[in-house]
């Protein structure tokens, strides 16, 4: 397949991740571990989706690589993990497993990122009296996006409280930023040039005596090897200090800032 085609597949998937918002349902999911990892010495992993709510739930669960390029996330088909049973039909107060795994080796001393999307599909609306059908076609309501990050060996993703992996394989991300212009507004670009992703909780940006956050909470990730931009709050000057959390870091640190 080409590159024209793969760009074009990357759009459509891209387009279809981000078409439906969310309404409100009858189904309440909840969804842990929300940061899960298959390690280098795990061929699988699993997923739990439990339905809090008051209706059946019935999900679809996909899983696509997670690129990032030209400063946007970017989806794709794929199959080197395989998520089971891909429709889940839960009862309400009830649980099931996603089972996520491997279909084959990881490439050496690299992290793959993943994006597993769950679908919330409905039951058809009830038949109108005046009509010979349903009222609607069958629509997506909620949807739920959880990032999956998969270890190829020598690099892992998380320190093991047991010890049997050696802490000086656990990956960290190298982040670096730098003030840019788009279209006459200010951004800060995030590179990543560490082994491993970088996710970022209460950046927050310090200058002139003031600090002002990008975002409340989540700002995003960063990928190995990729650049992010974000709007700055305010106009940057060489004083400014980039200050965050990454991967769930209890204090926040400030970030190099590069060239």
């Amino acid at each position: 397949m080409g590159a024209g085609a793969n760009t074009a597949r990357n759009i459509i998937i891209g387009a279809l991740l981000l078409a439906s918002l969310p309404v409100p349902a009858a189904t309440s999911v909840l969804i842990w571990p929300i940061d899960p990892v298959l390690e280098a010495d795990q061929k699988a992993g699993a997923l739990w989706l439990e339905n809090r709510g008051s209706a059946p739930a019935s999900l679809q669960v996909r899983v696509f690589a997670w690129r990032q390029g030209d400063y946007q996330e970017q989806f794709q088909a794929q199959r080197e993990i395989i998520g089971s049973p891909p429709v889940a039909n839960i009862p309400p107060g009830q649980k099931q497993l996603i089972r996520l795994t491997r279909t084959g080796s990881s490439p050496v001393g690299q992290e793959q990122a993943y994006r597993i999307i769950i679908d919330e599909i409905p039951s058809p609306t009830p038949a109108d009296a005046s009509t010979e059908g349903p009222k609607a076609a069958i629509r997506l309501q909620m949807r739920y996006s959880v990032p999956l990050f998969v270890y190829g060996e020598g690099l892992w993703g998380k320190p093991d409280p047991e010890g049997k992996r050696s802490a000086e394989g656990v990956g960290k991300p190298q982040l670096s930023w730098r003030a840019v212009t788009v279209q006459g507004k200010p951004y800060i670009e995030l590179r990543n040039t560490g082994p491993v992703h970088a996710r970022l909780t209460d950046v927050v940006l310090q200058q002139g005596g003031q600090q002002k956050p990008l975002v409340e909470g989540l700002l995003g990730y960063v990928l190995p090897g990729a650049s992010m931009r974000w709007p700055a709050p305010t106009e940057l000057g060489a004083s400014s200090v980039l200050k965050g959390r990454v991967n769930g870091q209890e204090v926040a640190q400030a970030i190099r800032q590069g060239q």
